[in-house]
């Protein structure tokens, strides 16, 4: 296993003399060629950047800096599954989330092989070869070295060389972020290099930038990292919050919508979620009103409700932001009308 180098920020110094065009070089990073090294904060966002993203088999193999390669077998909660192509993905993840109040596990079967966010291939032979990946990549993620996916270059991008005197050498067009990440990863102590802006990016929402300079790269990145954390979190809540809702029973504490609350039409009512994803309220007559739930994350945990047969059940069906949460209370704010609040109560 190649684990992932650490890359700290060094400031380049320089004490050369420049022509009447050249009289001062400013040694603030990313302003000028020079600041470019190997061992520069511009080079440790470029890799990131381009690192290989391991992210979207996470269901799978829980490490986001790598993923495996298939085909591949597993037992995902004790039923064997032969993993194909990526088609088969959706058996792994309709298993997992067959119910929402238990603990999933997924063993897989070695051998097998890895690919790494340096994008090398290794073959794995055992489970404690396979906990070392992930304990580098954990190391990564706490040293902030982790891939930020949600920034993604457009290709091709020019980089300008220099040497040691700041001459331009020439330049290296990159079309590929494993060729701009080996780029990067192979620089010397003797390579300088500048990145030719503008270049243009898409961010987690799927909408394009355009970055003009390392500090609007450095602000970019910033910013994707704020939002991973955030993705993160919703996700790991998610698997809080399930737990809460299918193990007790609620009441409607409070419906505010259009400044009126209408918590005291649902006073009779139990609600209880299930943990196949229904959802049923009951009254003190045995009176049902049936419905489906979900529960789901983007940069927020999202509740989905969906009831059928009863016009004040129905009120309650939306995609709610949860707010806030503890082991007996869920708060809600609707996703469409910022307004309209809920809050569950545990009885």
């Amino acid at each position: 296993m190649k684990k992932l180098k650490i890359v700290t920020a060094v400031a380049l110094m320089a004490i050369l003399g420049f022509t009447s065009c050249q009289s001062e070089i400013d040694n603030e990073q990313g302003e000028n060629p020079n600041t470019n090294s190997a061992n520069s904060t511009t080079t440790s966002n470029l890799k990131r950047t381009s690192m290989y993203d391991g992210s979207f088999d996470d269901f799978l193999d829980g490490a986001s800096c790598s993923s495996i390669l298939l085909p591949v077998t597993a037992k995902v909660n004790g039923v064997q599954v032969s993993i194909l192509s990526q088609a088969d993905y959706q058996q792994v993840i309709s298993i997992l989330g067959q119910f929402n109040d238990d603990q999933d596990t997924v063993v897989l079967q070695f051998p097998l092989k890895v690919k790494l966010s340096n994008y090398s291939e290794v073959i794995v032979n055992s489970q404690t070869e396979y906990n070392a990946i992930l304990t580098a990549c954990t190391a990564a993620e706490v040293a902030g070295q982790n891939a930020v996916s949600s920034v993604n270059i457009s290709f091709p991008i020019t980089i300008l060389t220099f040497d040691l005197s700041f001459k331009q050498t020439g330049n290296v067009v990159i079309t590929s972020e494993q060729q701009l990440f080996t780029y990067m990863s192979n620089l010397s102590s003797t390579e300088l290099y500048s990145v030719n802006y503008p270049i243009s990016a898409t961010i987690a929402d799927g909408s394009k930038v355009t970055l003009s300079s390392d500090a609007e790269l450095q602000a970019t990145i910033n910013a994707a990292v704020k939002t991973q954390e955030a993705l993160t979190l919703a996700a790991e809540n998610v698997k809080k919050i399930e737990p809460i809702l299918v193990n007790g029973k609620f009441k409607v504490e409070s419906f505010v919508k259009a400044g009126v609350n209408s918590a005291v039409n649902y006073k009779d009512f139990t609600i209880d979620f299930t943990n196949n994803l229904l959802v049923k309220a009951t009254d003190l007559l045995n009176t049902t009103v049936n419905g489906t739930y979900g529960v789901s994350s983007e940069l927020n945990v999202l509740l989905q409700l969906n009831f059928s047969g009863n016009a004040s059940f129905a009120l309650l069906n939306n995609t709610w932001k949860v707010t806030n949460f503890t082991a007996t209370t869920i708060t809600l704010q609707s996703t469409t009308d910022a307004g309209a609040t809920l809050v569950l109560k545990q009885i």
